[in-house]
């Protein structure tokens, strides 16, 4: 159970809060390149319940800081982006991506004081079409991690960007929790209708898996299995990674390269972040046929992008619309009435109210791995609080590369840590860096 503070300390990650003083001490994936261009419009961006916004200068460097101007606290978002740096329009004052005051335009040059100004001005970094952000202590900014898909060539990775409406705890669970599988998104599935070669149809025959959870370097790792035939076991792997990261199991370990960040822009919203390897084979998606299963896929609608603070990357179908669901759908194979896997995932996160009440909830074993995942978090939440020292993974970026989500089957009588560390030695690894990584 997890009890009132714990809930708390889990949830809460505006400033000065124990979690979000624990996530400041990791770099946050904040934008897609793309976003923001040299010398156009600043975007408004809400992280960890800061409102502030970036920009692109003329040289094309990149700068997240917050919103206000430290002369008046008017908002830099109306600010000119022009000549490397933002101005602001209520009196002319100037700053470059780092925060320095570059122009102090109604003051005398006699009297002005512009080396003694600096807005609240974050680092940042950039990565095969990713913006990168860091919140912690900026003269002690720790390296990118290695996030495995986020170390191959943009042109190689798939970016996807998705507000959900919820707190990032109750979003990233779902990712955790291999069980819903077999129900949310594979319910109406007929086990006939699905190809014996596609190994995913294991979460069909046997909805009820047995649990491995373990402690990582990186985070909490689960096994999951169910019977093969008589001398094979399914295995299904995720890992949580610290922050708010995970690798889902849906698709074959070999080449599922995939990350996800469930970053917080306040307590009760979350940015989904979405990288995964172009060249990965898809987890079940079709039946025998090549027919596409009811519900079973992954594109979504979005609205146009406003410029509000919670203006990007909203689906067309949302609680306001119960997500297009489908009643006659649903009776007809449909399981959920909800097309797509991400949308089903959402709709059922976002029923739970913008922070879920965990006194209300009643975990079962197969619970574990969310509960283990909670445990860690608040642990190093308080550690963290109490004595200052890194928290997990900030000092070894390179430890992401030991963790990789997938799907597989094993001999049976296999230990479940062996059977992972055989199918990581037998992955692709398009990167080089798994190896770098033993």
């Amino acid at each position: 159970m997890t009890t009132q503070a714990e809930s708390e300390i889990l949830t809460q990650t505006g400033p000065g809060t124990a979690m979000g003083d624990l996530m400041r001490q990791y770099w946050i994936p904040a934008a897609a390149s793309s976003e923001i261009t040299a010398d156009g419009d600043p975007v408004r961006i809400k992280l960890l319940g800061e409102e502030l916004i970036a920009f692109r200068d003329s040289s094309g460097r990149v700068g997240i800081m917050d919103h206000r101007c430290p002369h008046r606290c008017a908002s830099l978002f109306f600010g000119r982006n022009e000549e490397d740096g933002i101005r602001c329009v209520y009196h002319g004052w100037k700053f470059d991506v780092e925060g320095n005051c570059l122009d102090m335009a109604n003051v005398p040059p006699h009297q002005d004081f512009k080396q003694k100004i600096k807005a609240k001005a974050y680092k940042t970094a950039e990565r095969n079409g990713l913006v990168w952000v860091f919140m912690g202590d900026q003269s002690s900014v720790p390296a990118l991690p290695d996030i495995e898909p986020n170390l191959l060539p943009e042109n190689e990775v798939r970016i996807m960007f998705v507000q959900r409406e919820c707190n990032y705890m109750q979003a990233l669970e779902g990712d955790i929790d291999t069980s819903h599988f077999s129900f949310l998104h594979a319910g109406g599935v007929n086990v006939e209708d699905i190809s014996r070669d596609e190994i995913a149809h294991y979460n069909i025959v046997h909805p009820q898996p047995e649990y491995h959870v373990a402690d990582t370097d990186w985070g909490t790792m689960y096994g999951a299995h169910r019977p093969a035939g008589p001398d094979q076991t399914y295995w299904r792997f995720a890992q949580f990674f610290f922050p708010f990261w995970t690798m889902p199991p849906d698709g074959d370990f070999a080449d599922h390269i995939i990350a996800r960040a469930w970053v917080p822009m306040d307590d009760t919203h979350t940015m989904f972040v979405h990288i995964s390897w172009m060249n990965n084979k898809p987890g079940l998606r079709t039946d025998k046929a090549g027919v596409p299963l009811p519900g079973m896929s992954i594109g979504m609608e979005k609205l146009p992008n406003t410029t509000d603070w919670l203006g990007r990357f909203r689906t067309k179908a949302n609680a306001g619309n119960d997500y297009l669901l489908d009643r006659a759908a649903q009776r007809n194979g449909n399981y959920t009435g909800i097309t797509g896997i991400h949308l089903q995932d959402q709709a059922i996160t976002e029923s739970m109210g913008a922070i879920t009440d965990h006194g209300f909830e009643h975990l079962s074993p197969s619970d574990e791995m969310i509960t283990q995942t909670r445990r860690r978090l608040v642990v190093a939440a308080r550690e963290f609080a109490k004595t200052g020292a890194p928290p997990p993974c900030v000092t070894n970026p390179d430890v992401f590369l030991k963790a990789r989500g997938g799907d597989f089957v094993a001999p049976k009588e296999a230990e479940w840590r062996d059977v992972y560390d055989q199918q990581m030695q037998g992955s692709k690894d398009p990167t080089g860096r798994l190896l770098a990584a033993e």
